[in-house]
Formats: structure tokens, C-alpha cells, sequence
């Protein structure tokens, strides 16, 4: 799964009470009272019976409010027992009955959670061995990305599923667990005409009573509950075959299947899947592991989601128009590349439980870069998996945390595990053990793991005894294990002693902090001048050979998972040599300085004249990363109000110029037969001149182009400045302007346009807009547009303080709306943009019993306190600095 890869705020739900619906075939009784049970298992089911095969046969009308299903699972029983303990969330289950020896049991069914834990008391004991539980119950559609959702389209219904990581048990009685895999045989009545798409191809289409038809999908190969799949509705499918390759003899049949708003965006998804299919499995070494493959778009997830044969994205992620911008194509190629490589790494082979769900994410982090890069090398993917890891070290170098691989014993810990954590620093760890070892030898011991678990499951033990097995080097084991079983991120300062290098390594704390210290084993590599040499760091301090002069790089490639420091005559050669470096040790030494700098062992000075030199790299990424980085600290309020002019002027003078002499025309399609990279590096120069620099000449041009596209003419603005130049509508514009975005936002069903012009209401700076965004009730609006509406009010310093106390007001319901594992425990983030321990303070005064009452988002939250608190000391401390820094220029 890929979570939050095409918006940042993507985090959070509100759900909306006015979403329109008519008449509904089924009207909700009243829901499933939970009856506490404390001798009820908080985490993992015990071991008393094992699911052997589902048959799930649902009647789904996308425009009802409810679904019915009646559920039948063969398990066997370890030992004659009086109950058993499985999953079932909100389900109203009307009858419940055991088969096992030629008799039927009656059971009673009993929720025991808000989790969805729940128990069967049989009236006599269940015997051992062999037996069938038989289920007939309804649920409730939700209308966000979590369980059996539904969403209206236009003027269709439509419904997905989105199960992992617990919400199969919303849809469906069962063991809803990762390490319990059996086939699925699935069926859905729905209205005659509807397209139906499962994890299997379709086996038989019936006519049944009421006019409907049947539709019943052929077993699967074994899955465990979250990996399972039903969509149904007027969908538009597109197919076709992917040719054989050298893994795989026969033609494999593939689709997408969009709805009708996206029936015309279909060709980009259809004609590229297969080219990313052959490389995974020639990667992979073996075909694809599922006799078909559909890639279904759905208008409110937020990310996507690897069920077998069956992955579901975001519309915006896979149904690109033509003319898409650069990051479109990048977002498309990762995530696309991210969760095929799941259907090995994931469903072939499946996590034991969920304190190893950090592997299958990790890797396919690793493999969404790696593979999108290969997929389409002029697009440069790869840098993102670089700016990611690093972006991670900034979570993961806060006191409060976790390690990459966690125990999980409570159900509510789960979603905490879907995290930068998970995402970015297991997949920088997984490129840094690649990297030292060489692409063969890793290559070779994820081939030997797959081939040693195939459609079972395995543990993080496991998978590292095959990778040392295949390389035959059992130190890999070490390096592996100090980095994912260990929070923290290492510091390695170098030291330049005649012609050797002394490479001392601590922990990285932040200027105030004072956390444990830590040791690890860590994969090396510097290069001096054109010198470079790689080793293992498993001493504090350790002594490399080294020529006496040359550029120090302590981390060549930018591939480590560390940060590193220099003595200041070495800091000031590296950032004179900003333009040369390749885009990963670009992106590591910026965000390696600013750390230094973070942690008070560097002085703001340096950070402007690294982010003036590294404006000359040709790397998009790296070009702006500098002075994103110092937007960031207007954004937290480390730059005030008295230093405004100034910041304005610094960043004229740093990025004006570059976009100078790259031309600017805001016009669709001007520079469509440039370089990928060059298209991308002037969209983010025109952000940061008209957003931060204010220059009037380039928010004219944007101004008016949008003007004229908002008004009808496409061709006035390219895709990839519509959201900067309706970011400039609306603050110029004020509430009229907003309050005109969001009716146009509302009437399309263009991911990219809703969401840009949402986001830039949101973000527009002005109070009155704020206010009515927050209080807006618009039968058109759906959950997540309102996460970019309160995400957008908060994120903007003029109105934070607003949407703050909002926050306040409206916790209690916030809280009790969110659900699902893309927005589950995120809530607190919405805090994040303070900077004072007062505040933090604050917030905790009003909310943190609450949060930690739930013992939902703890973590999240925890990690947010911390993070203002940090900032509230470098602000005490360096505000002054960056004040000076700043009016010098």
C-alpha cells in the first residue's frame, strides 16, 4: 500500500453528513452494541481454530446505504470448545450457525470491541476438527476509503473495498489476520448491467429473482482478509493482454476500470502497466503470481492499495490526461511500480503478522523507485526514494518513537506502523543494504525468499537469513537488524587527519535533546576528491585511508541512511561544489547541513549561501531543496513579520534569476518537448518566485492565466502551474475568489483540478474565506475533500491560529468520524505548524486526554508535541541568527 504519496494532506477525515443519496434500498437499523469482554484477545486470535476457505456471496446495491452478505468459512478446530474468537466490525448479524460432524450448532454473536473483536458462544460445544461457520448478516457502507465504501459519481453510485489493515472485518465475518491465508470464493448480486471486479476473473453471470444478476468470481489463489477485493458499479473496464516474456510462456490479461468521469483518461494506465509488469518479473525472476490484473481507480483514496490482482488507486494517480505534468508521471511510475511489486512481495508472500507489515512496505518503497526509474529513466524517480529517506530522519530522530520493526500485541497499534517510518526510512535502509551488497547478490536473496515462502507467509527473520544466505556474508544481518530494530538516526562526523579520514559515529539529536545513545552497524561510503571507498562502521570510531586533499562526500550516492558532519573548512568546500553533485549527495548534504544546523553546530549563514550554490544544480529536487527548506521556517514562524521584506528579497535573488533564464509562459503544452526535468525544475521555481519571492511579473502572468482557464480556456495555463496560479486567484481575490474555486472544484470530477482548486481555497491566507470554508456544507462534498480544506487552514501561518481553535471545538467529532488506515491515528498532525511550548502546552491541555483515552494516533500525537517543542528551542536560540542571516543575504 502507498499511502499519502499524492497528497501530504491526505490524513485526516471529516466526514460528510451532507453527501446527497437517494432513496435507499435498505433503510439501517439500529447499529451492533458492543459487549466488553475482557478475556477477549487485544491483538492476535488464539490459535483454537484455523480458517481453511471462504465463500463470500454479497448483495450490493451501490446506491443503498446498506450491503447483506452471507458468509460461509470452513476452519478447523484444535480442541472441543464453547466459543471461539474471530473479527466482525458494525456487522448486524442476523444468524450464525457451526457444521461439523453432520450437525448444526446455533451460535450466538457477540462484538467485544471497538476494534472489531468479536465472539461465537455455540449452544453446545463445537467437537475438533473440521468444521463450516455460517453466517447471514448487513452492514453499512462508509463513505470514506475504509471497508465496503460507496461514492456517487456524477449521478451513479459506485462502491470499492479498502480492507487493509484491519477493515475486512467491516465487510465481512471472519479471521482478519495476515497470517491466516485460504482461498476466497466470491459472488455479488447487484442491479443488471453493473460491472463487477474482483481478485478473480469472473467465472458465471446468472439472472436471480428481483431482476438482478449474479455474478460469481472463480477461487483465488490463498490471501489472507486484507488482500481481498469486491468493486461494484456502472464501471467503465478497458482490457487487453500483456505478451509473454522470459518468466512468464502465455499472454496474461490485464484492465483498468475507471468511472465514467474517467472513461477518457484510461490510455495512459492501459498502455504502460504492461511495461512495469515485465520488468518486475524479470526483476523477480518469475511471472506474475495472479491469473489477471486490474487497475481500478476510485475518486477518494488517498493513496492505493495492492489487493491480488486487483490494485486500486486514486483516480489522479493512474488516469493521467494528456499533456501531464512531470510529477504526475513520477507519482504514477513509483506507485504504480510500488504496489505490482506487492503482488510478490506481499501476496505471494505475506507478513506472519503485522509487526512485520514494515517489510512488505519498506521493500516495496525500495522497488517503486527503483523499478519506476527503470520504467522511464528521463523522469528521474529515483531521487524521490533519496528525498523521502532523508525527509524520515526528522521523525525518527524525535525521542518519542519506534523502530522500523516493532512488536504489535494491541489492535490499536496497528496503523501506527503505516508510517515515514515504514515508507521512508525502511525504503532508504533496503536501497542502503542493496547498494553495499551490489544488485546481484540482493537480487538473489529476495529470488530465494520468494521462492522459499510462495503463497504463505514469512517473518522479517526470514527474509534477512535469506538475503545473508544468498550473499553469503552474515554480517548483512547485523547492519540490517541495527537499523530496523532500533529507532534513531546515526551521525557520522568525519574528521580529515593528513591522509586518513576518522569516521566517528553518535546519535543525532536536536538542539535541546538529549536522547539515549545508540550504536549501529552502518553501510559507508565516502568519496575524497575522485576517491571512494565503502566500509562497514561497526566500531564508535573507525580510521580509513584517504588522500590528503579532494571534496569530502560522506555519502556517496546520498544511499545511507545517515547524517553527517564536517569541520567547517570541509562544510565550505562541499558547498562550493553544490552545482556538481550528483542529485542524491545533493539532496544529502542539504539536508545534512540543515541538521547541523538544527542541532546548533552550524550557523544559519551557511544555510543561504548552500541553498544560492545549489540553485545551479541541474536536479530539479535538489535545485529548490534549500529554499524549500527556508519557506518552511517562514512557515513555522521563525521568519517574522519585521524580516519579511528581506526573505522576499533573498529568495528574488536566489531563484528569480534561474527561472529568468529558463522562460516562463504559462500557456498549455509551450515547453512540452522539453526535458522532464527541466519542465519540473521551472514549475517548482515558479512556485517558490510568485509564492515567496512575491515577484508581481510572474503572479500577473499566473493570475491572468488562470483567469481565463477558470473561465473556459484550457489553453491559457498548463498543468503543471494550475495550482500556483489558482493559489494567486484566490489570494488575490479574497472570498469572492474562494468561494467561486470551490463551486467549480465541486462540479468536476478532474482529481487534479478539485483537488488543486480546493487546496487553494484552503490556503488562501484570508479569515473570512477560513471561516466559511470550515463552516461550508455542500451536499457535493465528499470526506476528503474536506481533509484539503482543514489541512489547507491550518498549513497557512494567517489563518493557523483559526483553524486551530476549530480544531478545539470540533475534536470530539473529528475523532469519532475518522476511520481507516489512510487517515486512522493522523489527526494530530494538524498541530504540527506550531512552534512554542506554550502551544504545544495548549494543545495538550485541550485534547491529549482525549487522544490518549482513544489510544488511537498516541504516537502521532506524542511525536507532534515533541516536534513544537523542538521548535520552540531553535527558535529561542536561532531566531535572532536567522533574522541577520536573512537581511544579509
Amino acid at each position: 500500500m502507498r499511502a499519502s504519496f499524492v497528497s501530504a494532506i491526505a490524513t485526516l477525515l471529516l466526514s460528510s453528513a451532507a453527501i446527497a443519496s437517494p432513496q435507499p434500498q435498505t433503510t439501517p437499523d439500529a447499529g451492533p452494541k458492543v459487549v466488553p469482554d475482557s478475556a477477549a484477545p487485544k491483538g492476535k486470535l488464539p490459535d483454537a481454530a484455523v480458517p481453511k476457505d471462504y465463500r463470500l456471496d454479497f448483495t450490493i446495491l451501490p446506491e443503498a446505504t446498506t450491503f447483506s452478505g452471507h458468509d460461509e468459512i470452513d476452519i478447523a478446530v484444535k480442541a472441543a470448545t464453547s466459543s471461539l474468537y474471530l473479527h466482525g466490525r458494525d456487522l448486524r448479524v442476523s444468524r450464525v450457525v457451526a457444521m461439523a460432524g453432520g450437525k448444526t450448532i446455533t451460535a450466538k454473536w457477540t462484538q467485544v470491541d471497538q476494534t472489531g473483536t468479536a465472539r461465537l458462544d455455540f449452544a453446545t460445544p463445537l467437537p475438533a476438527g473440521a468444521a463450516t461457520l455460517v453466517f447471514d448478516y448487513s452492514g453499512d457502507f462508509a463513505d470514506s476509503a475504509s471497508g465496503l465504501f460507496h461514492v456517487k459519481v456524477g449521478d451513479q453510485w459506485y462502491s470499492w473495498t479498502q480492507f487493509e489493515s484491519i477493515d475486512a472485518r467491516a465487510a465481512y465475518p471472519g479471521f482478519d489476520e495476515p497470517g491466516f491465508k485460504t482461498p476466497f470464493t466470491v459472488s455479488v448480486t447487484t442491479h443488471p448491467g453493473l460491472v463487477v471486479v474482483g481478485n478473480a476473473p469472473q467465472a458465471s453471470l446468472t439472472k436471480v429473482a428481483g431482476g438482478m444478476e449474479k455474478h460469481q468470481l472463480a477461487p483465488t489463489r490463498p490471501l489472507p482478509t486484507y488482500l481481498v477485493a469486491i468493486d461494484t458499479g456502472p464501471f467503465v473496464r478497458e482490457t487487453g493482454m500483456i505478451p509473454p516474456d522470459a518468466e512468464r510462456s502465455q499472454p496474461m490479461p490485464y484492465g483498468a476500470v475507471a468511472t465514467q468521469a474517467q472513461k477518457d483518461k484510461m490510455a495512459y494506465v492501459m498502455a504502460e502497466t504492461p511495461r512495469i509488469v515485465s520488468l518486475l518479473e524479470k526483476y523477480f525472476g518469475q511471472p506474475f503470481p495472479f491469473p489477471k490484473l486490474d487497475q481500478i481507480g476510485t475518486p477518494i483514496m488517498p493513496g492505493a492499495m495492492e489487493n491480488a490482482g486487483a490494485d486500486t488507486y486514486g483516480d489522479g494517480i493512474i488516469f493521467l490526461p494528456p499533456g501531464a505534468t512531470t510529477g504526475d508521471k513520477q507519482a504514477f511510475g513509483m506507485v504504480v511500480s510500488h504496489e505490482l511489486s506487492h503482488q510478490w512481495f506481499g501476496d505471494l508472500v505475506t507478513p506472519a503478522w503485522w509487526d512485520d507489515i514494515w517489510l512488505n512496505e519498506s521493500f516495496a518503497n525500495w522497488m517503486g523507485y527503483r523499478i519506476g526509474n527503470e520504467w522511464r529513466p528521463e523522469l528521474n524517480i529515483s531521487v524521490g526514494a533519496l528525498d523521502e529517506g532523508f525527509s524520515a530522519m526528522n521523525t525518527d530522530a524525535l525521542e518519542v518513537g519506534r523502530p522500523i520493526h516493532q512488536p504489535i500485541t494491541d489492535n490499536s497499534q496497528i496503523d501506527s506502523a503505516f508510517d515515514g517510518i515504514t515508507y521512508g526510512k525502511g525504503g532508504q535502509v533496503v536501497a542502503m543494504i542493496a547498494a553495499y551488497l551490489g544488485d546481484d547478490k540482493f537480487k538473489a536473496g529476495v529470488r530465494l525468499h520468494l521462492q522459499r515462502h510462495a503463497y504463505g507467509n514469512a517473518t522479517s527473520e526470514q527474509f534477512f537469513q535469506s538475503i545473508a544466505d544468498a550473499a553469503k556474508d552474515p554480517r548483512v544481518l547485523a547492519a540490517f537488524k541495527s537499523f530496523v530494530d532500533q529507532q534513531g538516526v546515526p551521525l557520522v562526523d568525519v574528521e580529515r587527519r593528513g591522509r586518513k579520514l576518522v569516521a566517528t559515529q553518535s546519535r543525532y539529536a536536536f538542539l535541546g535533546s538529549n536522547p539515549a545513545p545508540l550504536s549501529w552497524t552502518i553501510p559507508f561510503c565516502v568519496r575524497v576528491g575522485a576517491a571512494k571507498q565503502c566500509t562497514l562502521l561497526d566500531q564508535q570510531t573507525t580510521t580509513l585511508d584517504a588522500p590528503a586533499n579532494g571534496v569530502i562526500m560522506p555519502n556517496v550516492g546520498g544511499t545511507g541512511y545517515y547524517r553527517f558532519n564536517l569541520a567547517p573548512a570541509d562544510w565550505q568546500a562541499l558547498i562550493a561544489s553544490s552545482a556538481t553533485l550528483s542529485p542524491g549527495e545533493a539532496i544529502a548534504t542539504t539536508d545534512s547541513l540543515w541538521a547541523a544546523f538544527r542541532a546548533g553546530k552550524a550557523p544559519a549563514s551557511w544555510l543561504i549561501a548552500e541553498a544560492r550554490a545549489m540553485a545551479q544544480n541541474p536536479d530539479a529536487t535538489a535545485s529548490v531543496d534549500g529554499g524549500e527548506r527556508i519557506a518552511g521556517l517562514r512557515g513555522r514562524g521563525l521568519i517574522g513579520p519585521e524580516s519579511l521584506p528581506a526573505y522576499r528579497a533573498l529568495m528574488a535573488s536566489i531563484y528569480t534569476p534561474r527561472l529568468a533564464s529558463l522562460g516562463f509562459d504559462p500557456a498549455a503544452g509551450v515547453y512540452a518537448k522539453e526535458d522532464p526535468g527541466r519542465q519540473k525544475l521551472r514549475q517548482q521555481l515558479v512556485g517558490l518566485v510568485a509564492a515567496d519571492a512575491r515577484d508581481s511579473v510572474v503572479r500577473a502572468k499566473l493570475k491572468a492565466a488562470g483567469d481565463k482557464y477558470l473561465a473556459g480556456d484550457e489553453a491559457a495555463l498548463d498543468p503543471g502551474f494550475v495550482g500556483i496560479a489558482l493559489g494567486v486567484v484566490a489570494e488575490d481575490g479574497g472570498l469572492p475568489a474562494v468561494k467561486m474555486l470551490v463551486d467549480k472544484a465541486l462540479s468536476s470530477e478532474d482529481p487534479t483540478f478539485r483537488q488543486s482548486a480546493l487546496g487553494a481555497a484552503a490556503y488562501s491566507g484570508h479569515a473570512d474565506a477560513a471561516d466559511y470554508l470550515l463552516s461550508l456544507n455542500d451536499k457535493r462534498m465528499r470526506s476528503f475533500d474536506r481533509i484539503g480544506l482543514i489541512f489547507g487552514v491550518v498549513g497557512n501561518p494567517d489563518t493557523r491560529d483559526l483553524g486551530t481553535e476549530w480544531i478545539f471545538a470540533n475534536y470530539a467529532k473529528l475523532a469519532a468520524d475518522g476511520n481507516g488506515i489512510f487517515i486512522t491515528s493522523r489527526l494530530p498532525q494538524a498541530f504540527g505548524g506550531a512552534c512554542s511550548a506554550d502551544q504545544a502546552a495548549r494543545i495538550d491541555a485541550k485534547v491529549g486526554a482525549a487522544v490518549r483515552g482513544s489510544g488511537m494516533g498516541v504516537l502521532n500525537y506524542e511525536r507532534t508535541l515533541e516536534s513544537i517543542r523542538h521548535c520552540s528551542a531553535l527558535k529561542q536560540a536561532k531566531s535572532a541568527e536567522i533574522a541577520a542571516a536573512i537581511a544579509a543575504g
